[in-house]
């Protein structure tokens, strides 16, 4: 090992043993790289000296966890993805009088708002409950203000309207200055709380599950340890929609799961007969 990679090992030690949060079932090369941004943004010119201050400075522990996770995502993002979600599967969980969806590592907010919008348009927000978590704190106070930068929104008007989109992007927000403000009547039926797939367990009863561009983050262990938690998490013939990079194929727990839409990356859990297919 190279001095880096055993520097590498400390951090995680010192990020496990001092705060409890376990790095260990991250892919190695993503989290080297976000290390060594993270020794780059506060100037730190080492790993051990990063870790130095992960040991001895209690304050600082919240920006590293802002740096070693990705609160980087957009509305409505892959478009056709949300299409599918809207023309496929949100008909067959109409059929339940209670919906409940959890968005794990939801960033800020922006793919929850955009389910809202998609439950909104289709009928269905008032009896959806969407449990939306992440690790990050920061990640999570920022999502639940809902507040972004206007020049996203020209791109996010385009992805809207790809996704299949009714009415005007436009009339889900107000803008002002340099910023959009998502309307907080999509904010109604969200709870947004901290949740970290490496250490916590099952909370809800889930008809849907997304967790888009998490799992390639993660090691084979861990990421066997995440779909084990969703399959747990999920109600029998619920959904699960990963990101358009991600499958289960090669994990141990694949048998569990029927592919729905191999271009969405979207599955249903357990023995449920025929599956639905796209209007």
């Amino acid at each position: 090992m190279d001095v880096e990679d055993i520097e590498i090992r400390l951090f995680i030690q010192a990020m496990q043993l001092r705060h409890g949060h376990d790095f260990s079932g991250y892919a190695p090369a993503s989290l080297k790289r976000r290390v060594l941004e993270l020794v780059r943004m506060h100037a730190t010119g080492t790993i051990s000296e990063l870790n130095r201050r992960v040991l001895h400075d209690e304050g600082f522990v919240g920006r590293v966890i802002e740096g070693l996770s990705v609160p980087v995502s957009e509305m409505f993002r892959d478009p056709f993805v949300f299409k599918t979600l809207r023309e496929t599967i949100l008909p067959v969980l109409a059929s339940h009088p209670q919906i409940n969806v959890w968005q794990a590592g939801c960033a800020q907010g922006q793919e929850v708002y955009s389910l809202a919008i998609l439950l909104e348009e289709e009928g269905l927000y008032e009896r959806t409950r969407i449990y939306a978590t992440d690790f990050n704190d920061a990640a999570l106070a920022a999502a639940g203000e809902g507040i972004y930068a206007t020049r996203d929104a020209r791109d996010w008007s385009r992805n809207y309207l790809e996704a299949g989109g009714k009415r005007s992007f436009s009339d889900y927000y107000s803008a002002r200055y340099d910023f959009i403000k998502l309307d907080q009547r999509l904010r109604r039926n969200v709870t947004f709380f901290n949740h970290n797939l490496v250490t916590d367990v099952v909370f809800c009863e889930a008809h849907l599950i997304l967790c888009r561009n998490v799992l390639i983050y993660f090691g084979n262990a861990l990421q066997d340890r995440t779909l084990g938690l969703f399959r747990d998490s999920l109600v029998r013939g619920g959904f699960l929609c990963l990101g358009t990079r991600e499958n289960i194929d090669f994990s141990p727990l694949a048998a569990d799961f029927q592919e729905v839409d191999s271009a969405a990356r979207i599955y249903r859990v357990g023995n449920q007969g025929t599956r639905p297919s796209v209007r």
